[in-house]
């Protein structure tokens, strides 16, 4: 096979239904490598859709997703090897795309990126966005980790996505739920104890191609505070001052520099506080909570298909946005839906472009601890934050539901978020 047919086919492993589709309108012959055990049939059926083939593999069996990419870029021919999914399969899956020569990026820059251990330590290294924070490699030594730094701290584990694991410690009460919610859940360390970042926070989204970053987008986050910090809205574009925007800048560029990251999209998360903007944490692919809806209602820009026209080798042309977007998301009680009305107005009014609502009468809704129980969302469109907020608010006004609310409980102080 000649070099340019290599070069459009694409190996994505854990890719979203729209990833393919877009890849293939990019003009991508694509394969795909999925988990079934975290997705229904439905699902897989819609990434087999517009792949080449769909493969099939446990993400637990790291030695298995090596041998399946390697069959797989050996057998088709396949010129780049991308995950864009959760970050807990990327080790094996990079570094064997590395191992074969096809991977755009070193898997050491994905790992101290999406590694907050080591983004940390690689930002203290250079001086870069300082936090005073420890590692600690087992829960019991994390508790010495946090006698070590004045309190309220902020602790978690180093390697999870998802927010999971993540808590604000207080005082001792909050250490000792901490430790059992992690042991619980299995979340293992190392863990990373750091100085509790005050200040409005942001997430800066980023697309890279030959080593130069280019901002595409920064949202700001709205969230419940402490104990949980569950977002309940984000809007897109953040209003910032030109100062304010080009300490954001700097800061992301100047980690995705030291990490030595060279293509795709990154999610980097940023506490603009009293000293400067300080980075929170830093993830090789996109922004959830439909950020990448938002960058598309407020420019016109599709982030996701972005990429693959990237890789394709035209240039990056960051959005100036036109709107302001913003996703709102519904909190509420825990307990038995007896009925809830609204939907259909809210659907009706011509500045939503979607609601998502899971729940029907008759579902338990869980209590809101973390962004996985929140109650659904709703995105809409406006032409300043102001008006975004009004209409937000407008949203959940409508939204009339009744619940049976489920037995009172005590709340830990030191909850996962």
């Amino acid at each position: 096979m000649n070099r340019t047919a290599a070069s459009r086919r694409l190996l994505m492993v854990m890719p979203y239904s729209q990833f393919v589709r877009k890849a293939a309108e990019a003009g991508f012959e694509v394969w795909a490598i999925w988990d079934p055990s975290l997705r229904e049939q439905a699902y897989l059926d819609e990434v087999a859709a517009h792949a080449q083939e769909l493969l099939l593999t446990d993400f637990g069996d790291e030695a298995g997703l090596r041998t399946l990419i390697a069959e797989t870029v050996r057998a088709h021919g396949i010129g780049t090897v991308l995950h864009l999914g959760a970050e807990e399969s990327m080790p094996p899956a990079l570094a064997e795309a590395e191992a074969l020569g096809v991977s755009p990026n070193p898997a050491a820059a994905v790992g101290a990126l999406n590694d907050k251990a080591a983004m940390r330590a690689l930002l203290a290294a250079r001086g870069l966005s300082p936090v005073r924070s420890r590692t600690a490699g087992t829960a019991e030594e994390a508790a010495a980790a946090v006698a070590g730094l004045p309190l309220p701290v902020v602790v978690k584990p180093a390697r999870a996505s998802g927010s999971r694991g993540i808590a604000l410690i207080r005082d001792a009460d909050d250490l000792g739920e901490w430790t059992a919610r992690v042991t619980e859940a299995g979340l293992a360390g190392p863990y990373l104890v750091e100085e509790y970042l005050e200040g409005p926070e942001y997430s800066v989204e980023t697309l890279s191609a030959d080593g130069e970053h280019h901002v595409i987008g920064i949202t700001a986050k709205q969230t419940t505070g402490a104990p949980f910090f569950v977002e309940t809205a984000h809007i897109h574009p953040a209003p910032l001052g030109p100062d304010e925007r080009a300490a954001l800048h700097a800061v992301v560029i100047g980690l995705l520099d030291l990490a030595g990251y060279r293509f795709g999209p990154a999610h980097t998360e940023v506490v603009l506080t009293a000293h400067g903007p300080r980075i929170v944490e830093s993830q090789t692919r996109l922004g959830g909570d439909r950020i990448p809806l938002l960058i598309e209602t407020a420019s016109d820009y599709d982030i996701e298909a972005a990429i693959f026209r990237t890789l394709a080798g035209a240039p990056v042309e960051p959005p100036a946005p036109r709107h302001t977007a913003s996703v709102g998301f519904f909190l509420l009680p825990a307990g038995r839906l007896e009925s809830v009305t609204g939907l259909d107005a809210i659907r009706a009014l011509p500045f939503v472009h979607v609601l998502h609502f899971p729940f029907r009468p008759g579902d338990e809704l869980p209590p809101t601890t973390s962004s996985a129980t929140r109650h659904g969302y709703v995105v809409v469109d406006a032409e300043s934050p102001a008006e975004a907020r009004g209409r937000i608010a407008r949203v959940r006004g409508l939204l009339r539901a009744d619940v049976r609310e489920a037995a009172l409980t005590t709340t830990p102080k030191g909850a996962l978020r």
